[in-house]
């Protein structure tokens, strides 16, 4: 449903994208993840035909974003950072006029406010000014506004920035309906969670390029392998736990300041076998807590852009 291939945009002496390239097929979540100035937003604003690329090209179900850019508004939406909506109105009033002003019949226009006020929970709050909203129901009823002509594709741009764990969440809620109706989305994000919790695929930004891509669990596998992690109780049995790990062949560090708990890991290249083998060692020693953790989005990103601060 998207390609990408090899953008460059530059803003003066700014080189915002950098040779960016990527795929999304339909029906898909795509996290576009990275720091403030990584190139997300502006890619965002040239698939949706807002700015033109200095070079590459981009399709949106097969129509080229510059030279039919008039097609591809018709298969788009896009919400930005901040909720786009007349604070005066009431929230039918709001999704009348996005309605009306896309060219839908009024009758039509009706029926799809109607449809949009079930399927995100705004019945309730249809004849309530917006201005009067939650941060969290306002971005709800801006994604509202942004299907009702049924996009193809819709673009959220940092759907959640600035909002509560409660409204995060029903954002979250909402983006997952929208992939199971067969939309396709590109979620840009600062959020690790986020893009873990919600995309098929991700795709790390850093300096305007493509640092990595992949599920996130392919991107997870790159920093290694789960570590099995037991909290000791007593900081006196560390080094003895460490020699008793290492007579085993499980190499182990520890971390933990002065008077606090010792967290011992240990590599499980073997998973769930050497948490067990991690337990059997030891058996009489008292530990607070064992586990065994898989490596999060924000290691990855964090040695992504290391390893490319290192390189320039």
């Amino acid at each position: 449903m998207i390609e990408v291939d090899g953008l460059v945009k530059t803003f003066g002496g700014v080189r915002a994208l950098d040779g960016v390239s990527l795929s999304v097929p339909g029906g898909t979540v795509l996290g576009l993840l990275g720091p403030n100035g990584s190139g997300k937003t502006t890619t965002v604003s040239v698939l949706s035909t807002l700015v033109r690329p200095d070079a590459g090209h981009a399709t949106i179900g097969g129509h080229d974003v510059v030279d039919e850019a008039e097609r591809v508004r018709e298969l788009v939406s896009l919400t930005g950072q901040y909720a786009s909506l007349d604070q005066a109105l009431t929230v039918r009033e709001n999704l009348t006029m996005f309605g009306r002003l896309t060219g839908l019949r009024r009758r039509d226009t009706a029926a799809q406010v109607d449809h949009l006020a079930d399927t995100y929970d705004l019945g309730e709050f249809l004849d309530r000014r917006v201005g009067a909203l939650s941060g969290g129901m306002r971005r709800r009823v801006d994604i509202a506004c942004a299907l009702v002509t049924r996009p193809q594709v819709l673009f959220l741009d940092e759907p959640t920035t600035g909002l509560d764990p409660r409204s995060r969440q029903a954002v979250w809620a909402a983006v997952r309906g929208l992939r199971a109706e067969g939309i396709t989305v590109l979620l840009t994000t600062q959020y690790l969670e986020e893009a873990d919790q919600l995309a098929d695929r991700i795709v790390m930004l850093g300096s305007g390029r493509v640092l990595a891509e992949g599920t996130p669990g392919e991107l997870k596998a790159r920093t290694g392998a789960a570590v099995c992690e037991v909290t000791l109780a007593a900081p006196s049995d560390s080094e003895r736990v460490v020699a008793a790990l290492a007579a085993c062949d499980l190499q182990a560090s520890v971390d933990g300041a002065a008077g606090a708990h010792p967290v011992v890991r240990v590599p499980a290249a073997d998973g769930a076998d050497t948490l067990r083998r991690v337990l059997d060692v030891l058996a009489g020693v008292e530990f607070i807590d064992a586990g065994l953790r898989q490596p999060s989005l924000d290691e990855v990103f964090l040695s992504l852009t290391d390893t490319t601060r290192a390189d320039a």
